[in-house]
């Protein structure tokens, strides 16, 4: 009986702590809010990140109150030399928020640290080579997103990605991508989607369009999507994420039940901020 007192106890005194936590948490994002967003952020922006020259003004004050609180509550660290500068963790923070917009921001929690290289870094990887059998081996990387706590990202690259909102390919956004898919623990190209009833239609209509860039990859069609896509359910979603952002009326036009789901769980409408026609 006593250990069973003791349990209780122990067990409210620790919603106790995460209880005061949230509230020291949800006070200080208010307090982000409210901070005006400097110049010099806005002025890195307007001039790297051609998606925010797109956003009508709600969803660009958005942006510039989750960066604040994405740069407070998370870790950056420049690797292989890389010094690092506001213009690199304003850019990918804008990046990797463009994905939280309209969302109920939960401002990736599983997320520690964004690790940055100055440009590709070679990182070590095991190989399958058939029969179960893998050789590890040297592989050239511009991200790669980790389920305990740390995004990694080739600066060149992002940058690149982030001064062009219309070929398809971004590297933040798609390691960013992963985190979200990322949040329950697997990476399977399925992430948290709210209602149980959500994940059938979803599971479906990915299905289907992963199993079609798969044939047209095969057959060396044209698609909307990225070959890269067709590797596996979790890259699927992640060249998924980068063409609904960046190729929006493509997709929309090429894959509509596929853009459909992107845009009701992502909560917005990229095809609505560009001006080309369909």
């Amino acid at each position: 009986m006593r250990i069973f007192i003791l349990f209780i106890v122990a067990g409210g005194v620790f919603l106790i702590f995460l209880a005061g936590k949230r509230a020291l948490r949800s006070r200080r994002r208010r307090q982000l809010t409210a901070m005006q967003f400097p110049q010099e952020w806005e002025t890195i922006l307007e001039r790297n990140v051609a998606l925010y020259r797109h956003l009508p003004e709600d969803l660009r004050d958005q942006l510039r109150n989750d960066i604040k609180i994405f740069l407070d509550e998370k870790r950056f660290e420049g690797l292989g030399g890389l010094e690092l500068t506001d213009e690199i963790t304003v850019t990918i923070a804008a990046e990797a928020c463009m994905l939280l917009l309209n969302r109920e921001n939960r401002y990736y929690p599983g997320l520690i640290s964004i690790l940055v290289y100055p440009g590709a870094y070679v990182a070590e990887e095991n190989i399958p080579i058939g029969g179960g059998v893998y050789v590890e081996g040297p592989s050239v990387r511009l991200g790669e997103s980790w389920k305990h706590g740390s995004v990694i990202l080739a600066w060149d690259d992002v940058k690149r990605g982030a001064l062009n909102a219309e070929d398809g390919h971004n590297v933040a956004l798609h390691e960013f991508a992963h985190q979200l898919d990322q949040e329950d623990g697997l990476a399977d190209g399925a992430p948290l989607l709210g209602k149980q009833s959500s994940y059938a239609v979803w599971a479906q209509i990915m299905n289907e369009e992963y199993k079609r860039l798969r044939a047209d990859t095969g057959h060396h069609k044209k698609s909307a999507l990225d070959k890269y896509g067709a590797t596996n359910p979790a890259e699927f979603f992640a060249v998924a994420t980068e063409t609904f952002f960046e190729k929006p009326r493509q997709l929309k036009k090429k894959s509509p039940y596929l853009y459909a789901e992107l845009e009701a769980f992502y909560k917005v409408d990229p095809a609505e901020w560009f001006n080309e026609e369909i």
